[in-house]
């Protein structure tokens, strides 16, 4: 497997080796990978998300790195294949990061199995080009209603993923087993994305499978106050009523593709993409 392993003394020494071996990153996927859930309004389309904070880590101290982020929220895994790999290969990154397959697993109740055959004819194509390939297990939703129905498939999928990593050596970052991850905080209120601190961790989690060192400090927050059964499924209603039931309508009345675009389809240095030099200008995302 293709991971990058240096102590920090070697990589804080004045005249040292440089802090990894990337120098241009590219990031295809759905809304995980372009950050929903992660508000930032200095950052491109006022999302931040865990490739850009990967991003900012892999640039330090390395003056010609570049990042471009061409996922788009909603898209299932062929719309990602057909919209996003050719151009990915076309500017040649050394460094790629996939995550696909979700929102079939979780809208189409598509098979896994066959989900990996596709997966692994991509990444296929990805590896051949030279680059290293970041792939991503799925996370335990056992214990969200509604997706707890699907545990089984995402379980099947992500060992799939891992013999397809294994295959193409591949980087693989297992949210499964990143405990972290069934805190409540770690999630946005919608419940199928990341909250900053998710998209904090899920960086750092890259950053190690990476085998880079980085300066992202793990965060603790206290753990929420115990809930009644009662207001546990009052909850339920609530989420499913504000933002399950608008999503799936969203989802069947209109094709994401046709509306959104990559809110970075370029590798640009990145400079602190949170906090960028002076006013940033941009969009191309709809709501």
């Amino acid at each position: 497997m293709n991971v990058w392993k240096q102590d920090n003394a070697a990589r804080n020494a004045p005249g040292g080796p440089p802090p990894h071996p990337w120098h241009r990153l590219v990031a295809l996927g759905d809304s995980f990978t372009e950050g929903i859930g992660d508000p930032e309004p200095r950052s491109e389309g006022g999302l931040r998300g865990w490739a850009d904070r990967v991003a900012e880590e892999l640039s330090a101290n390395q003056p010609d790195f570049a990042y471009a982020n061409l996922a788009v929220r909603g898209l299932m895994l062929q719309q990602i294949f057909d919209q996003q790999l050719a151009a990915a290969v076309a500017l040649k990154p050394d460094l790629v990061t996939l995550s696909a397959g979700g929102n079939d697993i979780v809208f189409r109740r598509s098979d896994p199995d066959r989900l990996a055959e596709k997966i692994d004819d991509g990444v296929g194509q990805l590896a051949r080009s030279g680059a290293t390939v970041v792939l991503f297990a799925g996370p335990d939703w056992g214990a969200t209603p509604v997706f707890s129905q699907i545990r089984g498939k995402v379980a099947i999928f992500n060992e799939n993923l891992h013999t397809v990593a294994a295959r193409h050596d591949a980087v693989m970052v297992d949210l499964w087993f990143l405990r972290e991850l069934s805190n409540p905080g770690m999630w946005d209120p919608d419940r199928l994305h990341f909250s900053s601190l998710g998209h904090h961790t899920i960086a750092a989690a890259v950053l190690k499978a990476l085998g880079v060192p980085h300066t992202l400090e793990p965060l603790e927050p206290k753990p929420p106050l115990p809930h009644s059964w009662k207001e546990a499924r009052t909850e339920d209603l609530i989420w499913a009523r504000e933002y399950l039931v608008p999503w799936v309508i969203r989802q069947l009345r209109h094709p994401p593709e046709a509306e959104l675009t990559a809110k970075r389809p370029e590798p640009r240095p990145v400079f602190g993409i949170g906090t960028p030099p002076g006013p940033f200008i941009g969009g191309g995302h709809a709501a």
